[in-house]
């Protein structure tokens, strides 16, 4: 009796290994923990601004969730930005909100094989911004439209 019970516990062990081998994670998995790096801010009028930022991933929902909180210091100020993006099919929805000076918003994208590409909308600026794993670093890059802004480049390792 006790062998036919290990025996059915480790058929039933395997029986997960393989339906948890089968499942499909989501874009957002290889994106989880904290980054941290920095990168040049650029505006309108030629100048540039060192900036330091820390990316925080937390996915969910087998990677097809993700809460993403940014938070980045320059010379002339820092930001504080809240993200919840869902993904289904190949699409990114979800809502910001940065959250010293109340701003907020929503976001629209997709995956490709290579990053994430968003659309931020919102009442104070609208932005293109694309995420990307390059080996063991992630390169974050955001074209202000309508803006003081020009860009923003980041260079982040995990950390």
């Amino acid at each position: 009796m006790r062998g036919l019970l290990i025996a059915c516990l480790l058929m039933c062990g395997s029986t997960s290994v393989l339906f948890a081998a089968n499942e499909v994670t989501g874009p957002f998995e290889k994106y989880a923990g904290r980054w941290v790096g920095e990168g040049r801010l650029g505006v309108r009028d030629g100048a540039t601004e060192q900036v330091k930022c820390r990316v925080t991933y937390t996915a969910t929902e087998k990677g097809h969730a993700l809460h993403q909180s940014i938070r980045c210091a320059s010379p002339a100020g820092s930001i504080d930005v809240q993200t919840d993006v869902k993904h289904a099919e190949g699409r990114l929805q979800g809502k910001w909100k940065e959250l010293t000076r109340d701003w907020s918003g929503s976001l629209t994208g997709k995956v490709t094989d290579k990053s994430l590409r968003v659309r931020v909308a919102g009442d104070s600026f609208n932005a293109n911004m694309n995420i990307e794993l390059k080996g063991e670093r992630q390169v974050i890059e955001i074209q202000f439209m309508d803006s003081a802004l020009v860009g923003l480049t980041l260079w982040l390792t995990r950390g």
